[in-house]
């Protein structure tokens, strides 16, 4: 496929064919021409949310189907994640002037004693590429660390990963924590990692386990939406 995109001139196509084509080359982890489509489409007018969305959202949103089913794999989405960051870079100034929505905020972080970050840093990439605000807190986090960062970003969602069977029982440490200093209901708790199951989420008192990317963003945008639900109810 990313051979025959050498012969296409972004600039000749129209709207509805330009975002197609900036979908496509975001699955393929063309960063180049994601990056020149998203510059196209600001130079005929298009408001930097609406690219967001119809272009890299909706992108995002195919390549996370397909890593679910098992059609593209941990290599290839690292691309088309990287190609999404290219493009993110040019809109994402933008959106702060414009204060654009997101769907919620996002926490995340890999718990102390684990180093291990491919997986966090792919979940990272395909929230942000699904609308989420992401602040990534790095490796070897400890409770202080995650505490100051949601102090200091007040998310919607906590997200802990752990590759390690020795560093898992940590995320019911920070759990009893958020509980100590009476935040834990302020906070979706997502965890994930390779060694986890839905029994030990339940176990250490988290609202999910993710077992792998696409279904971090699946699980974390049906939560936000319950829980807007809820206060909207609670509104009323």
């Amino acid at each position: 496929m990313s051979g025959e995109q050498e012969d296409i001139d972004l600039r000749e196509l129209d709207d509805p064919e330009l975002v197609k084509q900036i979908q496509d080359d975001l699955y393929d982890g063309l960063e180049a021409e994601v990056r020149e489509g998203v510059e196209i489409l600001l130079e005929r007018g298009w408001e930097p949310y609406r690219i967001l969305t119809d272009a890299l959202v909706e992108g995002m949103r195919i390549v996370g189907v397909d890593f679910r089913d098992g059609i593209l794999f941990v290599p290839e989405v690292l691309l088309s994640a990287n190609a999404m960051k290219a493009g993110m870079a040019i809109l994402r100034p933008l959106l702060a002037e414009t204060g654009a929505p997101t769907i919620g905020k996002v926490v995340i972080g890999t718990v102390k004693g684990d180093i291990h970050d491919i997986g966090k840093n792919l979940v990272a990439m395909m929230l942000e590429g699904a609308g989420f605000e992401v602040v990534d807190i790095g490796i070897n986090c400890d409770v202080d660390a995650y505490l100051r960062a949601l102090e200091e970003h007040q998310p919607d969602i906590l997200g802990m990963s752990a590759l390690l069977t020795t560093t898992m029982p940590y995320m019911k440490t920070v759990i009893e924590a958020l509980h100590k200093h009476g935040i834990r209901e302020r906070h979706i708790v997502l965890v994930g990692g390779a060694p986890l199951n839905e029994a030990f989420a339940e176990a250490i008192g988290a609202d999910a386990y993710c077992r792998d990317a696409a279904v971090a963003v699946e699980t974390a945008k049906a939560l936000i939406a319950r829980r807007h639900n809820q206060l909207a109810g609670a509104g009323a």
